[in-house]
């Protein structure tokens, strides 16, 4: 059986970060990513052998769906994130990842005492802004779904807890392919329960987080 995995990367970053933290050293403990794919599909394997499939899943692809503010005020961070996505991650066997760019969008608050709308940062007097929408679930669902017509895969790995893959994952699941879903624990109950399988990714923590 053939797997192409799909990653909402900051949905796993995120949870990896308020799941694994700091180590005693207060440094930030990374993850692994060119293990990924490989102890993702190994996880994924167990569960179908268990259900009495033939073990023996293989891996076709990893697709990494990820945004970047790019306007003109981001800070150094995210060129630096933009340039390890596209040149490391994205050069790591089976891997392919997509950047959508996340551009601000000015924001306006009310004062409820006195009705006065706020623009500007009281303190520095920056332009208050709120992220613009990611576009990477919309981006993602194309992918899991183009590919499941072109039966690219029998398995799809769905990294993420975001119940708007729910309709995406149920077509899939309606065309005889399964989706095993890979969630951070108290996260995403009603995509777990949508999917065909689902395993914890704290239960992979060990093997993934990378060592200096």
């Amino acid at each position: 059986m053939r797997a192409r995995v799909f990653v909402d990367f900051w949905n796993f970053q995120l949870g990896w970060n308020e799941a694994v933290g700091r180590d005693p050293g207060g440094r930030v403990v990374q993850c692994d990513w060119s293990k990924l794919p490989s102890v993702l599909v190994e996880a994924a394997d167990t569960l179908l052998t268990a259900a009495g499939n033939p073990p023996g899943l293989t891996l076709e692809e990893t697709i990494v769906h990820a945004s970047v503010n790019d306007s003109n005020q981001a800070n150094p961070q995210e060129a630096r994130l933009r340039a390890w996505l596209t040149s490391w991650l994205d050069r790591q066997p089976s891997f392919d990842v997509k950047i959508r760019a996340r551009k601000p969008r000015r924001r306006t608050i009310r004062c409820r005492s006195c009705n006065t709308d706020i623009v500007t940062c009281p303190h520095c007097t920056a332009p208050l802004t709120a992220a613009a929408e990611k576009g990477v679930d919309a981006a993602l669902v194309t992918d899991l779904l183009s590919l499941a017509w072109q039966r690219a895969y029998d398995v799809a790995v769905l990294v993420s807890g975001d119940a708007d893959y729910i309709p995406a994952v149920e077509y899939v699941q309606s065309q005889g392919l399964k989706v095993i879903n890979a969630a951070w624990p108290h996260k995403g109950y009603e995509l777990q329960g949508a999917c065909w399988a689902t395993f914890s990714l704290n239960d992979l923590i060990p093997k993934l987080t990378r060592t200096v």
